[in-house]
């Protein structure tokens, strides 16, 4: 399956969740390769704390294969080569997990079609060794998007995969607004698919939402506001709700909520048991919300007709 990691802006959260959902999936067994697509902004190692792995990277990243000037591109095993404490010993059980980074000093650059028969063809290699493939994709409707409606579009090469869409996005009222543009507005995905030959009602039930940095307002520290506060941030919450049903975001369509979690804001890192249970920094909530959306990845139940 093919999962495609997209966001109204950044700052979405969007490459930290993808990252770990990844790591997720590969911790369940199945073999799993993350793309970074982030053209403008290639820094998925930084998230699989793969600093020095990725130096390389330059003449061998998805910029150099996707413009034709590499025949491979890079790939890091991110079990043998990551930094990370509590990744070093392969976990008994668990599948690959590869990241394959865009090139460092790499940027956004139109697609010609030579592009997406390069794309067409890295991804039809790709799923023959590994169950799950994840393309962080760069902030908005860029030239990556792009060059992935086209290459998933009915005749594009890839039309008969399995595809899924994430679009991450905060839960503030700015980012509701643009990630239903982003999705549904006169330039959004779905539009720009169909002019690309993608059925709209196909690619609009591919496309689910996932809120980032959402705050519960059952658990602390929201919980112990004043009373007033406490009303107040019901109130902005209910506005919230409507305006996301509104813009065609109903509940039906989001698939995760991601809880505000300080590790995620300060380190944008994996998060692990050890971070939960041994070492106490990151919230139970978090982890159970990580685990709960990568296998809502896979499952039909939450992918029904619209």
């Amino acid at each position: 399956m093919l999962v495609l990691a997209a966001s109204d802006k950044g700052g979405t959260g969007r490459s930290v969740t993808a990252a770990n959902l990844a790591y997720q999936r590969s911790l369940d067994g199945d073999d799993v390769c993350f793309l970074d697509f982030d053209f403008g902004s290639p820094t998925a190692s930084a998230v699989f704390d793969l600093p020095d792995a990725v130096v390389g990277a330059d003449g061998r990243g998805l910029h150099s294969y996707l413009q034709g000037r590499t025949s491979e591109p890079l790939r890091i095993d991110v079990w043998a080569r990551t930094e990370h404490p509590a990744l070093r010993d392969r976990p008994s059980g668990s599948g690959r997990l590869v990241l394959l980074p865009g090139d460092r000093t790499g940027g956004e650059f139109p697609f010609a079609e030579a592009d997406r028969h390069r794309f067409v063809d890295l991804v039809l290699r790709l799923r023959h060794e590994f169950d799950l493939l994840f393309v962080d994709l760069s902030a908005g409707r860029s030239y990556a998007a792009d060059l992935v409606l086209a290459a998933t579009s009915p005749h594009g090469g890839l039309g008969r995969q399995g595809n899924r869409w994430l679009v991450f996005h905060r839960w503030t009222r700015q980012h509701v607004m643009a990630a239903a543009e982003l999705a549904y507005g006169n330039a959004g995905l779905v539009r720009a698919g169909a002019a690309m030959g993608h059925r709209p009602e196909v690619l609009s039930g591919s496309i689910r939402f996932v809120r980032a940095a959402a705050p519960d307002l059952e658990s602390p520290p929201w919980s112990q506001v004043s009373p007033a506060q406490y009303v107040w941030l019901r109130q902005c919450e209910q506005v919230l709700e409507e305006l996301a049903a509104a813009r065609g975001i109903c509940k039906a369509r989001v698939l995760a909520s991601i809880p505000l979690e300080p590790v995620l804001q300060w380190q944008e890192r994996l998060i692990t048991d050890e971070d939960v249970h041994d070492h106490g920094i990151a919230h139970h909530e978090t982890l159970r919300a990580m685990r709960d959306l990568a296998q809502r990845l896979t499952d039909d139940e939450f992918w029904g007709p619209w």
